[in-house]
């Protein structure tokens, strides 16, 4: 199975950890946030990755070079110009020979969701040719609750609320090459076309999922990851 990793951000609100890297080479617990994806990709089968790479794209390379190290094909599409994710994802896509399903997804996200049973869904739905990977969505603000008088009745910090985000995670046949853009963004472009159709299906995943685009989510996926361990340490005894 190939994969296309969106990898081409400057990351201007990590900064100052982006001034000498791509957002996804920043570290957590001594690994690249690229990494993580690596190794959860080849978990599930994926032996072929392509980097869709710009601003300080020599600094991928240089650390994952061809990707033996992992056991897997790495490859890299440099972008000369900026051409939007849509646009770098067709780029990209011009390094995978297979037309079978590939699985597409942003540099600055982190997930443990069960990569099989997304495909396994994408592929049991008829007549889809995209799916995007959907997570709830945390309130980064306390929820205050009153009641009928204006009285403050109590306080829930960051409430998950009935409503779901799209995570940059997704798995595209071949035919999406065709609704990419040359220049431009997926999802301004691509997916709404896709809907209109009804090509686009939405997987909805309870597993852990963090988009690292801040400050504060690195420092909150950095505690997340440090907890995520101590539960699989206990759980193995």
């Amino acid at each position: 199975m190939k994969a296309i990793i969106l990898a081409g951000g400057r990351g201007e609100r990590l900064s100052p950890f982006t001034n000498t890297c791509p957002k996804g080479m920043v570290k957590v617990e001594g690994k690249p946030i690229l990494e993580y994806q690596l190794e959860w990709l080849k978990s599930y089968g994926v032996d072929e990755i392509v980097f869709a790479c710009g601003y300080l794209s020599e600094v991928i390379k240089d650390y994952f070079q061809d990707g033996s190290k992992w056991s897997l094909s790495i490859k890299y599409s440099v972008e000369d110009e900026p051409l939007g994710r849509g646009g770098a994802i067709k780029k990209a896509w011009g390094l995978i020979s297979s037309k079978d399903s590939i699985i597409v997804m942003n540099g600055d996200v982190f997930t443990e969701m069960n990569l099989a049973n997304t495909l396994k869904s994408h592929k049991e739905k008829k007549g889809i040719i995209a799916t995007i990977c959907l997570f709830p969505y945390k309130s980064p603000y306390g929820i205050v609750r009153m009641n009928e008088d204006g009285l403050v009745q109590s306080f829930e910090e960051k409430r998950t609320l009935p409503f779901w985000v799209n995570g940059g995670i997704y798995i595209f046949e071949d035919f999406v090459k065709d609704y990419l853009p040359e220049k431009g963004d997926h999802e301004t472009t691509t997916f709404p076309e896709l809907a209109r159709k009804n090509l686009l299906h939405g997987y909805k995943s309870n597993d852990y999922w963090k988009g690292i685009d801040t400050v504060k989510d690195l420092n909150e996926f950095t505690v997340d990851k440090k907890n995520l361990a101590l539960v699989r340490s206990t759980d193995s005894h």
